[in-house]
Parts: C-alpha cells; structure tokens; sequence
C-alpha cells in the first residue's frame, strides 16, 4: 500500500467519500463498552445498533466496528499518509492498551457481559452471540495498526490478547476446541497465524491451527463440497486462515482446501457480479433460480472475503484466473456497495427483481458490511501490481502509479477503464534495468493488442493470460494495451431462460425507476427487514428472444459511457442499462427472462 498511489477516478473518489465516514465516527462512543468492562469510566455514549444492547442486536457482536475501524485505518495512513488518521489510530491503540492495562488479564473486549460469553464458549456451555467472531475483527486491527501504521503499542495490545485466548483455551481437548468451533468464529485462524509470523512463537501457530474448523477443512481436502445450508461468511475467513496456515507451514492439505473451496464458490456458486448466498447462507445450485427472488443475496462481506482468498491464491500462483475474478467482484460487488452521496455501505445486494440497494444509517446500523466496508474502500491500491521474483505484474487497470523500489522504476498508470478501452503504463528508471512486466489481458478481451513506444508487440496477446515484457526498460518507455469490450450475456446458473449483461468486465443493471421511494428510504437500521419494506408493485420486462438474439438488440447510448438500452425486445416496454456499480437510490434488475415471443 506504500508503494501505490491512486490517481483521479472511481476508487479514489470512493476512498475519500470512506475516509470522511471514518472521521465522522467518534471513537470515544466506539470505546465506550471497551472501557466500562476494564472499569473505566467511558467518555462518550454508546453508538446503537450492534454496538449496543439494541433489541435488534442478538449477535452481540459489540466491539466488531472498531476493530474494522483499526484496519481501514491503518490501510487509510499507508495508502494516503494521512495524519488526521493516523492521530484518530494512535488515540483508538492507546485507549485499548488502557483498558488492558486495568483489566489486568490481557482480554480486551466490548461485550455487555464482559467476558462471559467467551467463557462460556470455552467451556462448551450455551453462550450467545459469535465472540470469536469479534475478538477477531480486534485482533486483526490491532494486527493492521501495527503493520500498516508501525503502531508498537498495537503489537503489544495484540500478544496479550493472543496470550489470553492461549491461556484461556489451553485446557480444552480437541474435541470439545472443534465443538466450540461450530459457532461462527472470523478468521481466528489466520490472526493467530500472524501473531505467530510477528513473533516466531510456535505456541501461537498450534493455536492458530486449534482453531481451524475440520468440519470444513476434512471435506474440502478430500474434495467434497459440504457448503450447502452453511453460513457462507462464517466459512470463507476458515478458509482465509487455510491458505495462511499453509503459507507458514507448507502442509499441503490447507492449499489443497483453499484452492477446491475457491474453485468451488466462483464457477458454480456465484451470481455474475461475483457475490453468492441468500440469507447469509449458500445454497444447492439448483436453486439459484428461487433464490433469485430474495432481497438479501449477495452479502457484501462475503465478497470482501472472497477477495482476501482470491489475493492470496494469485500471490501463490499467479493465474489470470484470479485477477478476472478479482477485476469482477471489485468493480460490481465492492465498488457498488458504496453509496456516492454519503460513503454508507449496503449489507445485502438483492437479485430481487425490481428491488434496490439499502444502505446503513450514520450511527445505528453497525452491521458487519458496514465495518468490513470501511476496509473495502481503504484499500483500493491492493492487489493492483505485484512483485514478483525479478518481474513485476500489473493486475488491475485502475488510474494509479506505483514505485518498484527494488528495480528503481516507477510505473504510472494512466486510464479511465472501464468507461475506456484502454490504459497506459509509462516507465520513469533511475537507470536502465532489464526485467520483466507481466501485463494482465482479461479474458472477456478478445482481440486486444499491445504497443510498446507506439509499435506492436510481436508475441501473443491472448484473453485470460499474462503478456511477459521482457527487455531492458529506460525512463520514458511507454506500455499501451487496447482491451475491447464486447456485449455478452451469462446465464443464471440452473436457468438458461435467465441472462444478466456484462460489458467487459462491467455487470449492467436496468433501470426500473423510483416507485414508492421517498428521500432516505433506502438507508436500512435493521437489516433483518431487508426485503419486508418498499414492496410496491414494479413492473420488470421480459426480453423477447433467445441468449444470442437478445444481446444484438442492445444498443450503446452515443453520448454516455457505459450507457445502453434495449431496442424492440422489452415486454411490455424497452429498459435502460447503466453499470450496476453505477447504480444506487433507484429499483433494478440485473437477470432478464428471457420468453419466446417474437
């Protein structure tokens, strides 16, 4: 994130709509439940929603926001140096240590009861709500503070929190850690794999692999999708800690888990913009076409770690595989989730037809997208380029520049995709050097071409691979690629009779209007009443023809990017498409019935 600034366009401007939302928050009414458990007095009330004792907060998940607060900020400092972020984190770590200091056990935590919860989960005894599942989010921001920010005191707050769960959960046998384990948990497996990375300490690598879940991990070894009716976000971050717990161990059966639950999600379990599930939870692929009637699919947070998963995949084994589903979800699941006017996020994307986004409130909707889209929008320099052994990889055509400090080189990456065809790479090298540039062609570009200083390069450009520059690269060496995007259509999976329409890359959704809305109806404080408000009757259109003759009778709007309408096949009237990371305050509809009227 150092090394990558962002230039002008969507993803700055949805980093700096985040970055206001962030400083908006007070952490003192963040800290406000951190400090009544050390039993200091707290300076500030408690923001409502699930970070209070709301009737609507049965996860008790308090505490959760801050730690999403701790990462995004951190990402925020490293990615922009920011002060007036890194004085709000320097502030948030030192009100912890505080609490830690006074509580005297090295747990700090945010839930009403303290830490009863967390004990009755270790003594396998009922406890309510997911308190692993929040003690991750602070462990992991208190990982990214010291990371990301150099925080020290973060470490420090980290390794006597790690010793507590050490200690805590010490007396426990195999089977009664895995019976715990059956209550969502976060990614407690791959932050304690990280303490492990920070410390050399081998107890926390023991611990970390304790709390990997084999009711998920034997099954995908072994190859068996076991997904139906399970949660899906409590499964993807079990998984996240797979592929780290191999990364540190090279135990083969967790990269042989990562890459089968991968290979699993994205081909055969994802809607088109990259997101899965309905009710939080995956479901048999027969039923993709019922579920399509839900106005809670598409989790935002499952996207946010389907994308963590998907990074660490490709910094394994760089496949163009990767980087397509990346550019996907990035651009129509991530990118969409932001409100333009306020930086707020959604939690659930419906594929309802004629539904719309719901976004949270300022201070009452601490939903877990609400603290997981304060990282998504952080990070946007992530995953851009990578290093690699003497090469580097441009993934992402995002308008951005990047300092390759081991080689001297400074790339800068001048583009306005997707509303352009193309992007170009212009070299500045403190001295000539010869390396290798791996420029990603997506594999929905057919017939891309590639120049370097204005003439054609002579290997093969072909869709879904990486380009290898190979040469000696001096200041001044320009890098251009054309990447034409071409209509398609994709089928819901299980229902041919079903299409949505990308452009390249781009997820298009139809305009269906603003019937029964009215200013601020789509900001939601429960999202458990997702799909039970603004039910009035919208007419969506059918699209008279098949998959193929459908797409040749969508036209392109001349005078607006990414524009488009459909022309002579709408039933009982043509619709207007625009991007659906476009999209927000208005009804839509992203999979068409498709009918056989002429």
């Amino acid at each position: 994130l150092q090394a990558v600034t962002l230039l002008d366009g969507p993803f700055r401007a949805a980093r700096e709509r985040n970055t206001r939302y962030l400083l908006e928050l007070d952490p003192d009414r963040l800290l406000h439940n951190f400090r009544v458990n050390a039993g200091l007095e707290p300076k500030a009330p408690v923001y409502g929603g699930w970070e209070s004792q709301d009737p609507w907060n049965e996860i008790r998940c308090h505490g959760h926001t801050l730690g999403h607060w701790l990462s995004a900020g951190a990402q925020l400092y490293a990615s922009t140096g920011d002060e007036q972020v890194r004085q709000r984190l320097d502030y948030i770590v030192s009100e912890l240590k505080a609490c830690q200091d006074a509580g005297g056990t090295g747990l700090v935590c945010a839930f009403p009861d303290g830490a009863q919860q967390l004990e009755n989960a270790v003594r396998s005894e009922r406890f309510v709500g997911v308190p692993w599942y929040t003690m991750h989010k602070v462990c992991a921001g208190l990982r990214d503070a010291y990371q990301y920010a150099g925080n020290a005191t973060a470490r420090t707050v980290l390794l006597g929190l790690s010793e507590w769960a050490l200690r805590t959960t010490a007396p426990l046998t195999d089977e009664q850690f895995q019976r715990m384990l059956a209550r969502e948990h976060g990614g407690m497996n791959e932050v304690l794999a990280d303490v492990h990375a920070l410390t050399g300490d081998a107890r926390f690598l023991t611990l970390a692999q304790r709390f990997s879940h084999r009711a998920l991990l034997d099954p995908l070894v072994a190859g068996t999708d076991p997904l139906d009716g399970l949660h899906a976000n409590t499964q993807i971050p079990k998984v996240v800690g797979f592929h780290r717990l191999y990364q540190l161990t090279g135990d083969p059966q967790y990269l042989r888990a990562a890459h089968f639950f991968w290979h699993t999600i994205v081909p055969a379990r994802s809607f088109v913009t990259g997101g899965h599930g309905d009710l939080e939870h995956f479901f048999p692929v027969r039923e993709f076409p019922q579920r399509l009637q839900s106005a809670k699919t598409m989790e935002t947070c499952c996207t946010y770690n389907m994308l963590r998963l998907t990074r660490m995949l490709f910094a394994g084994e760089p496949s163009p595989e990767y980087a397509d589903y990346y550019e996907l979800a990035l651009l129509n699941g991530i990118l969409a989730s932001q409100d333009p006017d306020t930086g707020w996020n959604t939690y659930f994307q419906p594929t309802r037809p004629g539904y719309l986004k719901l976004y949270h409130t300022p201070v009452d909707s601490f939903w877990c997208c609400t603290g997981s889209g304060l990282e998504n929008h952080a990070k946007y320099a992530d995953s851009i380029y990578f290093e690699g052994d003497d090469a580097l990889y441009v993934n992402l055509f995002i308008a951005s520049e990047v300092q390759w400090r081991a080689k001297g080189i400074t790339l800068r990456q001048t583009t306005s995709f997707p509303e352009s065809e193309a992007t170009r790479l212009a070299i500045t090298a403190e001295q000539p050097v010869r390396t290798t540039l791996h420029v990603r062609v997506p594999g929905w570009a057919e017939g891309a071409a590639l120049t370097v200083n204005g003439r054609p390069w002579q290997g093969t450009v072909a869709p879904r691979s990486f380009v290898a520059l190979e040469r000696e690269w001096r200041s001044g060496d320009v890098v251009e690629l054309t990447l034409p995007m071409r209509l398609r259509t994709a089928p819901l999976p299980g229902d041919p009779a079903r299409v949505a329409f990308v452009y390249g890359p781009v997820v298009l959704a139809g305009r269906l209007g603003r019937a029964g809305l009215f200013p601020g109806a789509d900001i939601l404080r429960n999202e458990r009443t997702t799909g039970d408000i603004l039910n009035v009757p919208v007419t969506v259109p059918t699209l008279a023809g098949t998959a193929e003759s459908v797409r040749a009778h969508v036209r392109k709007e001349p005078d607006a990017p990414l524009s488009f309408r459909t022309d002579g096949i709408g039933r009982p009237q043509d619709v207007a498409l625009i991007p659906y990371y476009r999209l927000h305050h208005e009804r839509y509809n992203i999979y068409w019935q498709l009918s056989d009227q002429a």
